[in-house]
């Protein structure tokens, strides 16, 4: 379909997805700029009713389309009741249609794993899960403010195995004091326990965080400089490609046909629902691209879809430089780049100079209508970004 000559269903290109934000945890990371919060209790029958009142509204918008994708994020999904799963995911189903292979991923940490839970997000119809392991290390799961022990990661870890086929868990690497002898090592732990997936991020002091004011007063040391950082993402995507996971997106590695199938809907420009406190979104509606926004605060979420039936802030719409330079960031995060053609569709191709330019310097490789980011221009990704957007 086109509109003034642009393409205005480009996100098809992308596929459809859902996201649902559970914003509640046991315990604030200090490394952690996600919008969770501890709750002494929470009412699961309330926020049933949220979630499955948010379906419903957003189904009506986007009736007929296929459901490629359903991510549980937070927070800590797997501290919800499966009962409140089965009830959404049963709203799920009854709302749009399915591709066939419709992935579901509910996040997990180790503290909160049960096998009977697992059995029961399981029969809900969750088939994937991403734990959040982050460190093979018990000392720097204490710096990192994790609740878990290392022993008590693997053993949630092969609960989760047992249960499921796909599994993911995240590690932090780059920590304080950490040298590169010392994340070779672990990440060769981490490998011969992966079953299909793994997210592997440096550690960023975000702001607004407890890293972030412990820097602030100089006490947060050891952290890697430039160098060392380099060596250890070097030294990453090497193993991991031995291991056969190499990175199709910059932090993460998967077995060939093991990608995340819903952040591919981010990467590759796809429309995405976004449910629940802080939840974004982007979805294409009578050829305008919006973007969606929830307030943060749990609170102000429920009173919102309770009084107003709608869980959201008013929409953005975004305009086709918006549009394109957002294609353009999230595309090139992958392996396999964006399209020339769909980019200059959008609101024209990059400007020929910055083409030969990073092209003479190794860092992007056109390959007919691919533009892709090169292993040297991985690391130095953002200016990579930033040269071809005019900035």
């Amino acid at each position: 379909m086109q509109v003034g000559g642009r393409r205005v269903d480009d996100w098809r290109d992308g596929g459809f997805g859902l996201y649902l934000h559970w914003p509640f945890c046991q315990s604030k990371c200090p490394y952690c700029d996600f919008n969770s919060h501890v709750a002494a209790s929470i009412d699961q029958a309330r926020w049933q009713r949220a979630y499955l009142a948010e379906i419903d509204r957003i189904g009506a918008e986007t009736r007929g389309r296929v459901l490629n994708s359903v991510f549980f994020g937070g927070g800590t999904p797997s501290l919800m009741d499966p009962a409140v799963v089965d009830a959404i995911l049963a709203r799920v189903r009854a709302t749009w249609p399915l591709a066939n292979d419709l992935e579901v991923t509910l996040e997990a940490n180790p503290g909160s794993v049960e096998a009977g839970r697992f059995r029961g997000f399981r029969e809900a119809g969750v088939n994937r899960i991403s734990m959040g392991i982050q460190a093979l290390d018990d000392a720097d799961l204490r710096r990192l403010g994790r609740l878990h022990t290392v022993a008590e990661a693997r053993a949630a870890f092969e609960v989760a195995r047992a249960t499921f086929d796909r599994v993911s868990f995240d590690l932090i690497c780059g920590r304080q004091d950490q040298t590169l002898a010392a994340w070779k090592a672990e990440l060769g732990q981490a490998l011969a326990m992966a079953v299909d997936h793994l997210s592997l991020y440096q550690l960023t002091v975000e702001p607004g965080t407890a890293f972030a004011d412990r820097l602030a007063r100089g006490r947060l040391r050891g952290l890697p400089g430039e160098d060392l950082a380099a060596d250890i993402f070097e030294a990453t995507q090497e193993l991991c490609e031995a291991a056969g996971m190499p990175a199709y997106e910059i932090s993460n590695h998967a077995r060939p046909g093991a990608e995340s199938r819903h952040n591919l809907v981010y990467w590759r420009g796809g429309d995405y629902a976004g449910i629940g406190p802080g939840a974004h979104g982007r979805l294409t509606l009578g050829g305008t691209r919006w973007a969606t926004v929830c307030p943060k605060p749990p609170g102000d979420w429920l009173n919102r879809v309770e009084a107003r039936g709608t869980g959201e802030r008013p929409r953005e719409a975004l305009t086709v430089s918006d549009r394109r330079d957002e294609y353009l960031t999230m595309a090139l995060r992958l392996r396999t780049g964006l399209s020339l053609a769909r980019l200059a569709a959008m609101g024209g191709p990059p400007e020929a100079g910055a083409l030969r330019d990073l092209s003479d310097l190794g860092l992007i490789a056109v390959e007919g209508d691919r533009l892709a980011a090169t292993a040297r221009g991985r690391p130095v990704l953002d200016g990579v970004v930033a040269r071809l957007a005019g900035a």
